[in-house]
């Protein structure tokens, strides 16, 4: 997703998980702990002070894990040192639904546009791999991020997705579906070498 859902993009998600037993991973933020304003039975996963113990078993006993935005490489070394990136392939491969916004876009492409290493926007090649190519959220919610997105796939950097803010991206396996959103105007795009690729969004 591009930014935060509203509340009939995450009323399609839950559809979509089949349940509403949703895993809440915050690793990109532990800062932030107010309670999210989305309906479903929300469990907190929290890598402090050391990952539970039922790590894999909460993963593969939800309907969905929601990974929420923040710094996305310090949320990926995280991840790897304690092994969940392995326990998300298990749970992705198993029918979980994996979802997330900003932090939680970007983490499952190759690559993908961040501002973890300080507040310009930079090129991140190290994602988990389990969708193809590059990623892009706020897409028209963030002014450089368009520019410094399309620069960079000019320069050589994976084409992918961007999506404006209140857009969601649904996969099957690693084919894209289709983009829904709430939001009238807000939009997906292909990013290539050649340019912008407009998509077809369904409005909710």
């Amino acid at each position: 997703m591009g930014g935060f859902p509203s509340e009939a993009v995450w009323s399609r998600v839950l559809e979509l998980a089949g349940g509403d037993r949703v895993l809440v991973d915050r690793t990109a933020a532990p800062q932030h702990t107010d309670p999210l304003p989305l309906p479903g039975r929300l469990t907190e996963l929290t890598f402090y002070p050391w990952p539970p113990a039922t790590l894999s078993e909460l993963a593969l006993g939800s309907d969905a894990i929601l990974v929420c935005g923040g710094n996305t490489a310090n949320m990926l070394a995280v991840w790897r040192l304690h092994a969940f990136d392995r326990v998300l392939r298990e749970a992705w491969e198993a029918g979980v639904l994996l979802c997330g916004w900003s932090a939680g876009m970007i983490c499952w492409y190759e690559a993908g546009v961040t501002d973890s290493f300080g507040p310009q926007l930079a090129g991140m090649p190290d994602g988990l791999g389990f969708l193809p190519g590059s990623a892009c959220p706020h897409y028209d919610g963030e002014e450089r991020r368009r520019p410094v997105y399309t620069e960079l796939v000019r320069g050589g950097f994976p084409a992918g997705l961007a999506l404006d803010d209140g857009v969601a991206a649904h996969y099957v396996g690693t084919e894209l579906r289709e983009l829904f959103t709430s939001r009238p105007e807000a939009g997906g795009y292909r990013v290539s070498a050649d340019g912008e690729e407009p998509l077809d969004v369904r409005r909710l």
